[in-house]
């Protein structure tokens, strides 16, 4: 067992059943108490005074700020006392203090990085056992033992041989690295998202490219800090060269896509748009695939790939405005222009139809039953669909033609029966 955890364990069972004990233990409950108190005081007014927006991460901070204000006080309490008696108890009680704030502060960072759900509930309880399994070790004595018994297991990798400490040093410093990597990336991300002077789709890949830029910085630091030769990453770099080649090639298509289409933006954030028999908003651009919110309510994931290589419409292109052509038949006996003029005064009734470009009605053609006409209209928002808006129109037409006496004709056939 290490030395100095041994005397604060001695002291401790010397201790226990002493004065020195009582009063260790009331300057722990104080300073917890008093903690609480303070951080209760402080969350209830801010919450008050805060903006919405802050309230979330100030909640957080403040889980944080609690280990760290007991720690601040049974701290000073220790010094106070060590002046008169033992302060093992005190001692530990500020490194298992010291371990929850590290575990809070972590879990803030991860929920700063990664959206809530499965993978952060089970990240932040990995961590969270991990420091607490450390902290265990370290109290109990073990974590010299188990220190010395990792670094005593060598592993071959190729020429230089490899302990399991050494392994797990470098998964440790690489994931922190990584770690911080996301944060600051999401930091950026946040900040650079709020520039309304620059394009959307810019700003999407911007933050796409510089997380991607942070990542393999942090992996180059990660391996040099654990004194990995990186010109071992030459090797991996001609392996994965392979493996894009042959099986992840359609993989690679579909990121090379997705940085043309940010950069060329021809698609973006908000345009309506048709792809395949798929039509929808597009929700969010990632460098894989595109998602795409249809009109029923449904998502549609689509690669990147897909759209580089088949035909998209693009309804919002250079104008947000869209056509929406309606077509009917009247009789032939039908006063034309009054038709027409009562079709586009339903179109003017409707408050999704705009006023410039004006609506307008022509003539089609002349079929079999009636006359065929159309009526041209133009509206601003085609991502609120058009089921609605025609059975709006129709019905509103329908209402004048049946007070105006005009008939909408159906098939008729005329059949003739010939005597011999």
């Amino acid at each position: 067992m290490h030395t100095e955890i041994h005397l604060i364990w001695q002291e401790i069972v010397a201790d226990i059943t002493t004065v020195a004990a009582v009063w260790q233990i009331v300057v722990i409950l104080v300073s917890l108490a008093s903690a609480a108190m303070i951080n209760g005081a402080l969350r209830a007014y801010v919450m008050r005074h805060a903006p919405d927006n802050w309230r979330m991460a100030i909640g957080s901070i403040n889980r944080v700020l609690f280990p760290l204000s007991s720690l601040l006080f049974v701290s000073l309490s220790k010094w106070v006392l060590a002046y008169w008696q033992h302060t093992s108890m005190l001692h530990l009680a500020g490194k298992l203090l010291l371990a929850m704030a590290v575990v809070r502060l972590i879990v803030y960072a991860a929920r700063y990085i990664i959206a809530p759900g499965g993978l952060l509930k089970a990240l932040e309880n990995s961590i969270a056992t991990l420091i607490w399994v450390i902290m265990a070790l370290h109290l109990s004595g073990l974590l010299p033992e188990v220190l010395e018994s990792m670094e005593s297991v060598e592993i071959t990798i190729g020429k230089s041989p490899v302990n399991l400490l050494l392994i797990l040093q470098g998964l440790l410093t690489i994931v922190a690295t990584l770690f911080v990597a996301m944060w600051l990336g999401r930091l950026i991300e946040n900040k650079l998202m709020r520039v309304e002077q620059v394009d959307a789709s810019t700003r999407v890949v911007l933050t796409k490219v510089l997380r991607v830029i942070l990542l393999f910085i942090a992996v180059l630091i990660g391996l040099s800090a654990v004194g990995l030769d990186l010109t071992l990453l030459s090797v991996f770099g001609g392996a994965l060269g392979v493996g894009l080649g042959f099986g992840l090639q359609r993989i690679a298509s579909n990121y090379v896509s997705g940085f043309i289409i940010l950069l060329d933006k021809s698609i973006k954030i908000g345009d309506v748009v048709t792809i395949d028999a798929h039509y929808g908003v597009v929700r969010d651009l990632r460098t894989r695939y595109l998602v795409l919110h249809k009109l029923d309510g449904t998502e549609v994931i689509i690669p990147n790939e897909t759209i580089i290589i088949n035909p998209v419409i693009n309804h919002s292109f250079l104008d947000r405005n869209t056509r929406v052509l309606m077509e009917l038949q009247v009789a032939y006996q039908t006063d034309l222009e009054l038709a027409m003029q009562l079709m586009l005064k339903a179109a003017d009734e409707h408050p999704r139809v705009l006023v410039t470009p004006e609506p307008n009605a022509l003539i089609k053609g002349f079929a079999d039953s009636g006359i065929d006409l159309t009526l041209s209209i133009w509206i601003p928002d085609a991502e609120e669909g058009t089921a609605s808006l025609r059975s709006e129109v129709y019905m509103t037409i329908w209402k004048l033609f049946k007070t105006h006496d005009i008939s909408i004709p159906y098939p008729q056939r005329e059949v003739r029966i010939l005597k011999n």
